[in-house]
């Protein structure tokens, strides 16, 4: 899997770099700041991209505006934005038309490079990782949609987001997967997604929580 990473923190880029190169990952480029990710994109054609979201020369919001470039223009490639900040703005225009292929995790909460790792894949293959913080930061407290949801199905529809598959969930709870298994069906039935043989589903299960707020 080749990977591109862009963050001004020249320690914690390189650290990264070399982290990921170890766990059998090849890392093509490392850079520090938005222009410098979209050539090192356009040269190297990546699987996924790491993005943190303040770079120069503002360092407000110019990695997410960059994310949202190479949505539109290189929509194969997967993006995990990668900051110590939740930043609502422009994430929703990220996941408009599809939540597949894109992520976004807080630095300071992950603990474990395997489960970093492990969600840098899933984006990679058109999944999704997404912290519950940033989650809940997106919802803004709004219901909307989710009404009828119980609240198991709520957490277990978090942990869809997160790109979490059945078994995983299942484990989380220490409950068998048929149970999860209803549960998802349910989420589907109260969302107002009818059976289709896709496994899309659950990308729009997680773009009507998204829209709730």
């Amino acid at each position: 899997m080749r990977v591109v990473i862009a963050d001004d923190a020249v320690i914690l880029r390189e650290g990264l770099a070399r982290l990921l190169e170890a766990r059998g990952l090849t890392v093509v480029a490392a850079v520090a700041d938005a222009g410098e990710l979209k050539r090192a994109v356009a040269e190297h054609a990546p699987d996924v991209v790491v993005v943190d979201i303040r770079m120069p020369p503002t360092h407000t919001d110019e990695g997410l505006r960059a994310a949202l470039e190479l949505r539109r223009e290189h929509p194969d490639v997967g993006i995990l934005l990668f900051s110590q900040y939740v930043e609502t703005r422009y994430v929703k225009d990220l996941l408009a038309e599809s939540a597949a292929g894109v992520g976004y995790l807080l630095k300071e909460r992950v603990a474990d490079l395997d489960d970093f790792v492990d969600a840098l894949r899933r984006v990679a293959g058109g999944g999704t990782a997404l912290d519950p913080e940033v989650l809940s930061h997106l919802l803004g407290g709004s219901r909307g949609a989710l009404d009828g949801l119980t609240p198991r199905e709520r957490e277990v529809l978090a942990l869809m987001a997160e790109g979490r598959t059945n078994d995983a969930i299942a484990r989380r709870f220490v409950v068998s997967g048929r149970a999860i298994e209803k549960h998802v069906a349910n989420i589907f039935a109260k969302l107002g997604l009818p059976p289709s043989g896709d496994d899309h589903r659950r990308v729009l299960a997680v773009l009507r929580y998204l829209e709730s707020a």
